[in-house]
């Protein structure tokens, strides 16, 4: 029998070395940075979206099915070989898991491992208390006098894509190009096109998961939950974007697509980044000072809330008993892959915001 899947034992083999190679090369940022993240990814990435970007569905959605079709498939001839088939069972697991460990790191994951966003940008990452208030307060007037310019009361929720869902996402999709031209004047390595946006096949299972979108690493699509209010699909559809482009980190990816919004001539853009920002901001300020928070959140229209109570009523329709599982999935995912916060390490997008602005005023 091993001499018949030779091959296979060899590619298994293979995982624990690629392992130790990651977390070699994990050790040199600089390199990564240079050489991978600003070198190979940017050819593999244009690539990808280049062969899979023109499909009007995900091919990666479809992939994954068919994956987790032939597993199960795997499974039941297990169980109905009474396990006398184990070991080639074991084999072929471990064959497919380096495969798509190895495909996962060449092909997008080392993204994981190069610079922090701060030190390509030349800011710093610590911040006061008080710099976060001068940032809130920023964020208030601007998402307040975007809300006004909306054409809404202060007291209604702006509704996005109300006439047409469907027609409206796929406007998202156009005009989140726009956002990323313009900030390419800032940001150079911002080079999106072509475009490789899709509304995710698997919606239901994403929202059970908690997830508004998701960029498959292997043929480079993004994906927005169309499931999620409306309201978040701008900044949800530049977040993804913003892995495509190399931002592996949840944190800077939230930052970029906060960039990418505020650069967008339309006004649902800015506001949808804008309020997502402020967000962010608040919820951090309220661990610092609570009573600061809430001096701060009496200055924001309730139109805003209704937004945020929009989303947070969503998820928990989405409340189910395996979440605790996802969440503690995706946090170790997070320590495994430079995020040794888990999910908190999110916050650190606040001290990108508050640093950035510092440094160009004029952000918001």
């Amino acid at each position: 029998m091993y001499k018949k899947h030779k091959l296979s034992i060899i590619i298994a083999l293979c995982l624990p070395l690629q392992m130790i190679i990651v977390r070699f090369l994990a050790k040199f940022p600089h390199f990564v940075e240079q050489w991978y993240s600003n070198g190979m990814y940017p050819i593999i990435s244009k690539g990808f979206r280049y062969v899979f970007g023109w499909l009007p569905f995900s091919f990666g959605d479809i992939m994954y099915v068919v994956l987790i079709c032939i597993a199960l498939r795997e499974m039941v001839l297990l169980f109905k070989n009474r396990f006398k088939t184990f070991k080639l069972f074991i084999i072929k697991t471990a064959a497919l898991a380096s495969i798509v460990y190895g495909t996962f790191y060449i092909l997008w994951g080392m993204n994981y491992y190069r610079l922090p966003l701060h030190e390509s940008l030349g800011i710093e990452k610590e911040y006061t208390t008080e710099e976060l208030v001068a940032l809130a307060e920023k964020l208030i007037i601007r998402s307040n006098a975007l809300h006004t310019q909306l054409g809404v009361n202060d007291t209604v929720q702006v509704i996005f894509g109300a006439n047409d869902r469907a027609t409206y996402r796929d406007q998202v999709f156009e005009q989140t190009l726009d956002g990323y031209t313009s900030l390419k004047s800032k940001f150079p390595t911002l080079n999106y096109p072509p475009s490789s946006i899709k509304n995710s096949l698997l919606r239901y299972p994403l929202s059970i998961m908690g997830y508004s979108g998701y960029l498959n690493p292997i043929t480079n699509e993004a994906h927005i939950n169309g499931m999620v209010p409306a309201h978040r699909w701008p900044v949800v559809s530049c977040h993804e974007q913003a892995h495509q482009l190399g931002f592996a980190k949840e944190n800077e990816a939230n930052f970029i697509a906060v960039m990418a919004t505020q650069d967008n001539k339309d006004l649902y853009f800015k506001y949808s980044g804008s309020i997502f920002a402020l967000r962010y901001c608040i919820n951090d300020l309220y661990r610092r000072d609570k009573v600061l928070g809430e001096q701060l959140t009496e200055k924001m229209h309730s139109g805003i809330f209704k937004s945020y109570k929009a989303s947070s009523d969503f998820w928990d329709k989405m409340d189910n008993p395996l979440e605790p599982v996802f969440d503690l999935f995706y946090g170790n995912y997070l320590k495994a892959n430079n995020q040794p916060a888990g999910l908190k390490s999110y916050s650190y997008m606040v001290a990108l915001l508050v640093n950035y602005d510092k440094k160009y005023p004029d952000t918001f």
